[in-house]
């Protein structure tokens, strides 16, 4: 329950910064438009193709290739974003307001840093599969379950160093790294609490959705029996009226969860500093994070 209390502190805490500068919010949206058109435009594709070389050795690689390659596309895209919002929050946290121009440029500087971030991203999506398996074993199961979360969490950390402090792959993984180690306690529940409350308010909207739509969407089929213009109706309605909810769901827990490994990676930096300066006093928290540590 202490989880979920401060989970929600700073869901509150960064949706008033967002509030107070809607651009916060702008890569988190734009991610979810973007992410949903390559989608589109390359399951198409590879579906065909994996159609044509279901039954062939040759054709299995190809498909494993081209799946890897969706894989990798839809990291990157996703990075992309993430990084403008990790820059935009540093920004706002730092001057007041966060610049989407610079966040633009900063993207632009560190684009094949994320790129091998994404890369890496795909190699563990490809092992933590591989160890899956086709079966279902447990202990295969739970092994490829704590490959993705630790990857995860490492990779949310990783991208604000590459973005705050332009450091390559190899260094963010090393800051990442020695933030978990020093702040395991805090990682381990924070995040844990921030997970829960925007779990549970995705859940809510996106069942509010589903509900009105499916709501909408059988009244009409239902007064209109037989008809298939009804039912077409019904259906193409029920899910534009579902839709914003599941964006919105989506949203708020992309947004909220880069905000609060933004705060985390600037509190740990500050933290570091102060320790090498001698410094012995407490640390202040940036504003969404101090509410999670009061």
């Amino acid at each position: 329950m202490d989880n979920f209390k401060r989970g929600w502190a700073f869901l509150k805490q960064s949706w008033q910064m967002a509030m107070a500068d809607k651009d916060l919010l702008k890569p988190s949206i734009y991610a979810l438009l973007a992410g949903f058109i390559v989608t589109i435009i390359l399951v198409f594709p590879i579906g065909f193709i994996t159609f044509l070389l279901q039954n062939s050795q040759i054709g299995e690689y190809i498909i494993y290739i081209l799946g890897a390659i969706l894989i990798f596309i839809q990291y990157m895209v996703g990075y992309i974003f993430s990084a403008m919002t990790v820059y935009l929050i540093y920004g706002y946290l730092a001057e007041g307001d966060g610049k989407m121009d610079k966040a633009w440029a900063i993207v632009r500087r560190d684009v094949w840093d994320i790129a091998s971030l994404a890369a890496a991203s795909t190699v563990v999506n490809l092992l933590k599969s591989a160890v899956r398996g086709k079966g279902r074993s447990g202990g295969r199961n739970f092994l490829a379950g704590l490959i993705e979360a630790v990857w995860t969490e490492a990779a949310f950390l990783i991208l604000p160093a590459m973005v705050i402090e332009d450091i390559n792959l190899k260094g963010g993984i090393k800051r990442a790294t020695q933030i978990i180690k020093d702040n395991l306690l805090l990682v381990g529940l924070s995040t844990v609490g921030v997970k829960a409350i925007t779990g549970l308010i995705g859940f809510l909207l996106g069942a509010l959705g589903v509900g009105l739509g499916l709501g909408v969407g059988l009244g009409i089929v239902s007064a209109s029996p037989g008809s298939v213009a009804g039912l077409i109706t019904g259906v193409t309605l029920g899910i534009l009226i579902a839709t914003p909810f599941i964006m919105l769901a989506t949203v708020v827990s992309t947004y909220t969860g880069t905000a609060y490994h933004t705060c985390l990676y600037l509190w740990a930096r500050d933290v570091e500093r102060a320790r090498q300066s001698g410094q012995t006093g407490e640390v202040n928290a940036p504003t969404p994070l101090a509410a999670v540590l009061q």
